[in-house]
């Protein structure tokens, strides 16, 4: 990186210099404030010198997964030795998980560094068109170039919203991983499975390999029509790779693939729910085809598969908080993402009663989050989350009562009060290991409710 005299400065103030970064940034448009263009990001990365072709990248999109599948992708990479860039949004708990390095999110000074060293084209880029570059246009012309400076030998970059429009498809990528779609975003993205398809298959580019997880049929019909317009490769879930069996184990799941180049018996992952092992087949896919035909035979070593799936966490999904009573947190945030969670929930546990605290964003599919929790909560909480966008208390209490009914359902107007009354009437229930809580309904939500619940920093 550049040299720059800030960092002489004490760590105090290499602190302080952060909270005003993290400040600035914050003050751009929103990452739900979306103008669909790459015409700034690229003319930001043209400036920067495109920092994002000085290493192989594995691009994902999808609408959920994402995050979990590149979490193990990441693992699976730096056991085979690689340093591994990773950028993936939105954050739960400090803006520096974004963009991580060799596992760990990067530190304030070198998150300020890279700022500093981007900033002034960032406001060259503003100067020159009508928009500001936005919060997560922004933090991506920042982890490219993190990435360029380390420097890695692959990243591994989640889009933030679609993929042909979003700020991350200016890389051209080595692999293009699609995860499981459903219609979300549709504010933004088309209101049709195949439409959304049609929109991620953006990031999938002539001479890519595209490793598409298992699709509702009209997505893997438009996906594979893109594929065959492009002349990339492809490996598809339940094809050519995937879950060959999985059995529940203490703290996770046992489960064993078939590869693109072996298989891969009794791995022990550590993670909940079928969806997360469809998630490791995807990322292991990916893995495999990095660097290699997908024709070649030679698979991963067993030790490099099983050291990185053993310890492999993936914050806010089925995350237990704390024991006695056990709370979860989940960021389930439309209909098929808490169907998931759900399923997950009660393969993993054995809870004889389940309190949910929700707190859902405004613009989202509210009943269809809603409705799978009912089979499974006793009571819900109803509540907002740090979010302007959370949905009101009352409004979302209103859209419970019908499928809950008025007797299960409370409200409380903080999430922390929320938290509280759900883990009193948990211990109240006398169910000594019976009962738990499960906080759900948004990133935002998980995110409050981890710090609220482990504390700690969330700058």
């Amino acid at each position: 990186m550049h040299p720059n005299p800030f960092f002489a400065v004490s760590a105090s103030g290499v602190h302080e210099r952060y909270t005003e970064v993290v400040a600035e940034i914050g003050s751009r448009r929103v990452e739900s404030d979306i103008d669909p263009t790459t015409d700034r990001i690229s003319a930001l990365m043209d400036l920067l010198s495109d920092p994002q072709r000085n290493y192989p990248t594995i691009h994902l999109t999808g609408t959920n997964g994402k995050s979990s599948t590149a979490r193990m992708i990441d693992a699976l990479m730096r056991e085979r030795r690689l340093r591994v860039g990773r950028y993936t949004s939105p954050h739960l708990r400090t803006m520096r998980e974004r963009i991580v390095i060799d596992g760990e999110p990067v530190s304030e000074e070198t998150f300020v560094e890279v700022y500093e060293e981007i900033r002034p084209f960032v406001d060259m880029v503003d100067a020159a068109h009508e928009t500001r570059l936005s919060f997560f246009e922004v933090l991506t012309g920042m982890a490219f170039t993190a990435f360029a400076d380390a420097p890695v030998d692959v990243a591994v970059v989640e889009v933030g919203m679609g993929g042909n429009w979003d700020a991350t498809n200016v890389v051209d990528a080595d692999i293009a991983v699609v995860t499981p779609i459903a219609v979300d975003h549709t504010e933004y993205l088309p209101d049709t499975v195949e439409g959304i398809a049609e929109e991620k298959s953006g990031i999938i580019k002539p001479n890519s390999i595209a490793i598409l997880a298992q699709q509702p049929l009209a997505a893997a019909e438009t996906l594979m029509r893109h594929v065959s317009e492009t002349g990339a490769r492809v490996a598809r879930e339940g094809l050519e790779f995937g879950v060959t069996h999985r059995d529940i184990a203490v703290g996770g799941q046992q489960v064993s693939f078939q590869g693109l180049r072996g298989s891969y018996e009794d791995v022990f992952l550590s993670l909940f729910g079928a969806h997360q092992a469809g998630n490791a087949a995807v990322a292991l896919a990916a893995v495999e085809a990095f660097g290699a035909p997908v024709e070649s035979e030679e698979p991963l070593e067993s030790e490099v598969v099983t050291d990185a799936l053993a310890e492999i966490a993936s914050p806010g999904r089925l995350e237990v908080l704390r024991s006695s009573p056990t709370v979860l947190v989940d960021a389930a945030h439309n209909p098929a993402g808490m169907t998931a969670a759900v399923e997950g929930v009660q393969e993993a546990f054995t809870f004889t009663r389940l309190i949910g605290v929700v707190a859902i964003m405004a613009d989202k599919d509210v009943e269809g989050i809603l409705d799978p929790l009912e089979p499974v909560l006793s009571e819900i909480v109803v509540t907002r989350n740090s979010s302007p966008r959370s949905l009101g208390p009352e409004e979302l209490a209103d859209l419970a009562r019908p499928i809950f009914g008025a007797e299960r359902v409370r409200v409380a107007d903080r999430l922390d009060d929320a938290i509280d009354e759900a883990v009193a009437r948990a211990d109240e229930s006398g169910e000594l290991g019976g009962a738990g809580v499960l906080i759900t309904g948004s990133v935002v939500t998980a995110g409050d409710a981890s710090h609220l619940v482990k504390g700690g920093d969330s700058a």
